[in-house]
């Protein structure tokens, strides 16, 4: 008997802490932002047809080390990568989800990326962040995207030693 309530209790506990993972990455949000615009892009994403293309592109941009397709954009400082994966804009920093200017940032890289080949130059002093998410600058037509997010006004530096990059420069 005690053993059919152990079994009972510990089934209990295995279901309610698989419930408690949850990833929001790919969920649509809806935020009320009066400085976004509905009618200007749609909040949908698209999926890789092609998996693990990664190009060197050095005769395009000396910068940049490796290229993919841009498949998603997650918000104005984080894309991902077709065989490259998460890719998270180095030295700059975008406002995150509910806070103003989250749409104009995000639609701002959907709009030069989304789709698109995009060309990245990996921070060679620290290539990942706590998250794991690779740490770039981000080359679309030649047009470095870290940069333009700042002189744009879409985002602020954010520097974080070590990094080879220097993002008061591009202000």
């Amino acid at each position: 008997m005690k053993l059919q309530y152990f079994l009972i209790i510990t089934l209990i506990m295995v279901l309610a802490v698989s419930g408690c993972t949850y990833d929001d990455s790919d969920q649509t949000y809806q935020y009320n932002d009066s400085s976004y615009d509905l009618n200007s892009t749609p909040q949908t994403t698209t999926t890789p047809t092609n998996t693990a293309r990664l190009t060197n592109t050095s005769s395009e941009n000396k910068n940049v080390e490796v290229s993919g397709l841009c498949y998603k954009v997650i918000d104005g400082d984080t894309i991902d990568v077709e065989g490259v994966g998460r890719i998270r804009f180095v030295g700059v920093n975008t406002p995150e989800r509910g806070e103003s200017g989250y749409w104009d940032a995000k639609n701002f890289v959907k709009n030069k990326c989304l789709g698109k080949t995009v060309g990245l130059d990996i921070d060679d002093a620290k290539n990942k962040d706590k998250y794991g998410r690779t740490l770039a600058v981000v080359y679309v037509d030649g047009e470095n995207l870290n940069q333009e997010l700042l002189r744009e006004g879409y985002a602020e530096v954010m520097y974080i030693p070590p990094s080879e990059f220097n993002p008061y420069r591009w202000s």
